[in-house]
């Protein structure tokens, strides 16, 4: 997928993977995984093993062998074939394999924004910044980018294992010093998307002018002095099979921190979910996998990152916000949406879609699907439909103005002088067309203004609740993700359209992609302090330090938009107590949620059975750093909550606890009143990584569905504040069905 610009607008379907053949039966033979979980025997992880267990199931050595693609055996144990539906399902049966899932392909979720989260100046310790790597899974980079620049850094930590593979005309140095890629001949970055996050993340300071003068100052990431490696899993496209050997090799390599901004489409099941599987199998290894929560808003329940070991990242807005102007021939001012570097000299005429279409036969002329490139040459003209941009561009128009249809409040670059408005701005133009013989219009160069309203969730950035685990919160975590300056791919196109020759080493973009690498680059801060933190630790320290987002999108609030909070980078280096999840408490989880005995062993390389643990463990008490339940409608309920903290803050402490007042999180409201509890109310404690354990009790009566309530257990020493959300979801009814 282009990932320049547009990563919200569009959805690409699944492309077939691999060259497709004919078997003897004449089924037909996708790309599937087959993957079998922790490595327990390294012989049982070489492809000879694998190609064994292929030939059980096709037979004939020829086809076994154009049937097999490659192997995952560094990190976890797996491989990849062209297998039929019935070829699938005998393998998935076999002992040792946990799933077989056919690979599908992913999408990408894509200066001020460290300046507005108050990180400025922040405090560093450099030693442990240089140490630390973060591991981008993405479409590459351009490496010769200002913000990879390896100026005051030296060789990488003895820790590093990997290797500078990136192909042709690639070269790591002192910062990014490691590169491999897995369907192109190079990981230099063809899209843009992994340059944009990974400076986002750990880019060097930079001043810019921005794009075109739009949006200038210093382009930096939150650890400008730690090491990038480099893992081209998007080139062309992205899909399961590159995106876990992008994973076996990153966790292989010694990473601490991966970033990845892409999402695909099945929540059915995390045993076909190439990104969890990845990131449980970084986890036990001890690093944190961050990944973009979508951009599927705001369609309740859109979230597509939802295992519990992944931080999921939520978008929200800067106090940096850019707008255009159009100046009608009347002389009234019309204010929009777009990132439009053109500076006009003079009015041009107007002219709305309907008539400068032609021979449209079935398709609508309002929204510029059939312009004549004879009558709207010379001429902006205005469509009722975003995609009229492009449709202007391909008839030759001299701009464009077009209804948002879209994303509300969300600037994008636009390949010629265009605007988007809302419903009525765009109304009041129409009024102006109509009533003028000879309409004229003057499209203005963008500006950035200051937006008193931020942080708000972005309208793109997928909701929660957690539909596949209704008892993990989704998102985690909000950061910014609307109109983010940082480094570009400087080869064009800058707007996703063909054509649009303009170059830059700065592009603006929006989405979780933008989010995600805020959150990975907070992230490797954090471990830059706290070197031996575990991966849940250092997600519990950005989670309970977060500021609370009260601005809502006018439908949906609390933390179903945007987890616990929007991040606060100079709180979550001292977090004060920690939330501490490891992997026996993942089995017992998974145990909990229906897994069976088989697939826990696999997954986990021992003889973890779910027998052995107590069949009374509930999903709500896993230790997540928030605590969500779902309840049936109209029926009285009491939900407790189990938690264990570790002390990270002061060796003599006392913690006091208290609570946020309940409030409704979406849809509907109610009358019911929740009653919430802790017990003890207060831990005391008298040494470092000392823990104590407390219950959450809450109890309510009978709510209506499609109600949600959100309050939060604040933990206060008087120094540190450690906050938890507490959601109530109540659960739809079932669907009545027709006899």
């Amino acid at each position: 997928m282009a990932a320049n610009n547009f990563p919200i607008f569009f959805s690409f379907i699944a492309a077939l993977l691999a060259a497709i053949f004919t078997s003897a039966n004449g089924s037909e033979r996708k790309a599937h995984i087959v993957y079998m979980g922790a490595i327990q025997n390294r012989a049982m992880a070489e492809s000879t093993h694998h190609l064994n267990l292929l030939r059980s199931v096709i037979g004939t050595s020829s086809v076994t062998e154009g049937s097999y693609i490659r192997s995952y055996g560094r990190s976890f144990n797996g491989f990849v074939a062209e297998l039929t539906g019935g070829e699938a399902e005998q393998l998935a049966a076999m002992d040792g394999v946990v799933s077989v899932f056919e690979s599908k392909e992913l999408k990408t979720k894509t200066t001020r924004s460290w300046d507005f989260l108050g990180f400025q100046q922040p405090k560093r310790n450099l030693a442990g910044e240089l140490d630390v790597i973060i591991g981008s899974i993405d479409s590459g980079i351009w490496p010769e980018s200002e913000s990879f620049n390896d100026e005051g850094i030296g060789p990488p930590p003895q820790k590093w294992r990997g290797v500078c593979a990136g192909g042709e005309n690639f070269t790591c140095n002192h910062k990014v010093i490691g590169a491999r890629y897995y369907s192109s001949s190079s990981a230099r970055d063809d899209k843009g998307h992994g340059t944009h996050t990974a400076s986002t993340a750990i880019g060097k300071s930079v001043t810019t002018d921005g794009f075109y003068g739009i949006a200038g100052g210093v382009a930096r990431g939150a650890v400008p002095s730690s090491r990038l490696a480099v893992y081209s899993a998007c080139s062309p496209s992205c899909t399961d099979v590159e995106i876990l050997a992008a994973f076996d090799d990153a966790i292989a390599d010694g990473v601490d921190i991966i970033t990845i901004s892409l999402g695909g489409f099945d929540l059915s099941d995390l045993r076909v979910d190439c990104i969890a599987i990845g990131a449980y199998h970084a986890m036990v290894k001890g690093i944190l996998t961050v990944q973009s929560a979508g951009n599927d808003g705001p369609v309740v329940g859109s979230v597509e990152s939802v295992a519990p070991w992944l931080f999921s990242v939520a978008a929200t807005t800067t106090d940096r916000s850019i707008v255009d102007e159009i100046v009608l021939g009347n002389g009234k001012t019309v204010s929009g949406y777009s990132i439009n570097p053109f500076t006009p000299n003079k009015d041009v005429p107007l002219i709305y879609g309907t008539n400068a279409s032609k021979s449209c036969s079935f398709q609508n002329p309002e929204v510029c699907s059939c312009l004549d490139p004879k009558l709207v040459k010379g001429k902006i003209v205005q469509c009722k439909s975003f995609a009229g941009i492009f449709k202007a561009v391909d008839a030759g128009a001299a701009g464009a103005i077009v209804l948002n249809d879209k994303a509300d409040n969300v600037s994008f670059i636009v390949p010629l002088p265009a605007i988007a408005l809302n419903f009525t701005a765009y109304e009041q133009v129409t009024n102006y067309a109509i009533s003028e013989p000879n309409p004229h219009v003057r499209i203005l160069k963008s500006v950035a203004i200051k937006d008193g309203y931020a942080p708000m969730a972005a309208q793109f950035s997928s909701r929660g609740p957690n539909l596949l685990l209704p008892e993990i919160m989704k998102p985690d975590i909000a950061a910014p993700g609307v109109e983010i300056l940082a480094s570009v791919n400087p080869q064009p196109p800058n707007s996703d359209t063909p054509g649009d020759n303009r170059t830059v080493n700065f592009t603006i973009m929006s989405g979780t992609s933008m989010a995600c690498p805020h959150v990975a680059g907070l992230a490797a801060y954090v471990k830059s302090f706290h070197p031996n933190w575990s991966p849940s630790a250092i997600k519990s320290a950005i989670m309970t330090t977060a500021e609370e987002i009260t601005n809502t999108d006018g439908f949906l609030s609390g933390e179903f938009l945007h987890g616990s909070g929007q991040i606060n980078p100079k709180q979550a280096i001292e977090p004060g107590l920690v939330y501490e999840i490891f992997e026996d408490d993942y089995l017992k989880f998974l145990c909990g949620n229906g897994f069976d005995s088989k697939s826990v062993r696999g997954i986990s390389g021992n003889k973890s059975d779910c027998s052995k643990f107590s069949t009374k463990f509930s999903p709500q008490d896993l230790n997540y750093p928030a605590m969500v339940f779902e309840v049936p409608p109209m029926k009285p309920f009491v939900v407790k909550f189990q938690r264990i903290v570790t002390n990270v803050g002061t060796a003599n402490s006392t913690y006091k606890s208290e609570f946020s007042p309940f409030s409704i999180v979406y849809v509907l409201k109610s009358s019911e009143k929740l009653n919430v509890s802790v017990e003890p109310t207060e831990l005391t404690f008298k040494d470092l990584n000392e823990k104590k354990s407390f219950v959450v009790t809450v109890a309510g009566g009978s709510i209506p569905a499609r109600t949600g309530f959100s309050s939060a257990l604040i933990w206060s020493d008087g120094i540190h504040k450690v906050r938890s959300p507490i959601v109530v979801n109540v659960k739809l009814p079932p669907t009545p069905t027709s006899n």
